[in-house]
Order: C-alpha cells, then sequence, then structure tokens
C-alpha cells in the first residue's frame, strides 16, 4: 500500500483517540517509554503484527512506530514531519497503556480503488500491459490513499445507528479533499524496467476496454 496509519494520524492527529475503535485493535497492554524506546511488560509487538509505520496510543498521547525491535521492544516517535527523519523522543514514563489500533483493511480497499481508477490490477496481474510495480512516484498516491482512507473511516464511524455529526462533518471533508486529489495527482509508470517513466495515468476516470 502507499499510505501507512502514521500518514493518517499526520492528517487527522485525533484518529486513533476519536475513532481507534473504527479500526482492528492489535495491541492493549502496559509499557514504558526511555528515550526512544518503548518495552512492553506483556504481549509481543511481533505476535501482534506490529510494524514500523503503525501508531500507537501510549497513555492517550499518539506516537509512530519507527521500528520493531524485538517481540517487547520498539522505537517509537513524537509524530514527524518526515518519515524518514530522525525518531523524536516522547516524555519518559513507566506502567502506561500502550494500545495499538490498526486501519490496514480501510487502506487495502482504498489501495484497490486507486489502482483500479489507474488501471491497475491489486493482485500484481498485467492490465494493459502494467502493474503496481512500474509506479515510479509512489510517494505522490501517499496523500491520496491517505484522504481516500480517512473518508472511509468516518463515513463508518458515522454510520446512523451511532448518529455523531461530527463524524459525518469530517467524512465529507475527507471525501471532498479525496475527490480534488484525483482530479490532481498523476502516476508515473515505468513500462520497460529502465528506471524512467514513459507513461502517466490520472485516477480521475477508469479505463475501459473491449471484451
Amino acid at each position: 500500500m502507499f499510505s501507512k496509519d502514521r500518514d493518517l494520524v499526520v492528517h487527522e492527529p485525533g484518529l486513533m483517540r476519536d475513532v481507534g475503535w473504527a479500526g482492528q485493535r492489535r495491541l492493549s497492554v502496559i509499557g514504558g517509554i526511555s528515550g526512544t524506546q518503548l518495552t512492553i511488560e506483556t504481549g509481543s509487538f511481533v505476535d501482534a503484527g506490529i510494524e514500523a509505520g503503525h501508531a500507537v496510543l501510549f497513555d492517550g498521547i499518539t506516537l509512530e512506530v519507527v521500528s520493531v525491535d524485538s517481540a517487547t521492544t520498539a522505537t517509537v516517535s513524537l509524530m514527524r514531519a518526515d518519515a524518514l527523519g530522525a525518531a523524536v523522543p516522547p516524555i519518559e514514563a513507566d506502567t502506561r497503556t500502550v494500545v495499538v489500533h490498526d486501519f490496514s483493511a480501510q487502506r487495502s480497499i482504498v489501495h484497490r480503488q486507486v489502482l483500479t481508477m489507474l488501471g491497475i490490477d491489486a493482485q500484481g496481474e498485467h492490465v494493459f500491459g502494467i502493474d503496481e510495480t512500474m509506479i515510479t512516484n509512489t510517494g505522490a498516491l501517499n496523500r491520496l490513499e491517505t484522504l481516500g482512507t480517512l473518508h472511509l473511516i468516518y463515513a463508518g464511524a458515522s454510520a446512523p445507528s451511532r448518529a455523531n455529526d461530527r463524524f459525518e462533518q469530517r467524512a465529507e471533508l475527507y471525501r471532498q479533499r479525496y475527490q480534488r486529489e484525483r482530479e490532481s495527482v498523476v502516476a508515473m509508470i515505468d513500462t520497460d524496467g529502465d528506471g524512467i517513466a514513459e507513461v502517466t495515468r490520472r485516477p480521475n476516470a477508469f479505463v475501459l476496454a473491449r471484451g
């Protein structure tokens, strides 16, 4: 996928606190932080499928996972402007709640949608001679996938049975931003494997072909 959960939090800092329940809870334990190292007392980051790019709620504060170093330790950081930048140490503390929610299911839905709009099959098969590995500027599609995922999350959170107008407003905001991003982003595609993009595709129209 082009985006990670930390990208969602960059756009929506309160996401994990407000609607973490709309995702999948991978971990809920007790742990502490020293410097940039988060250590949990029970459970396993590895068994829970936690990896770089996940977001952690540490005593209600959202941090990003920089790396998982062992079953019980991970390097974490305050949210960084650049995902490749140096980790920023949060406040040190012991015996606090550590919760990890995951929105990979929602990101996967939007990822497939974006690929389909580009005329690319999400299963890796060639469609019109192009597959996902040929995209050279995946970073440009990160924002598109992130905005679409946030729309999907808040749309689900604002279902009639939950009756939350604030979530409905957020869903509409991200629907509009997703639409605008679709109209401007361009995917660069290298069709012959030389590292240079020869084809451009815009995800604002579906590609049709005769059967």
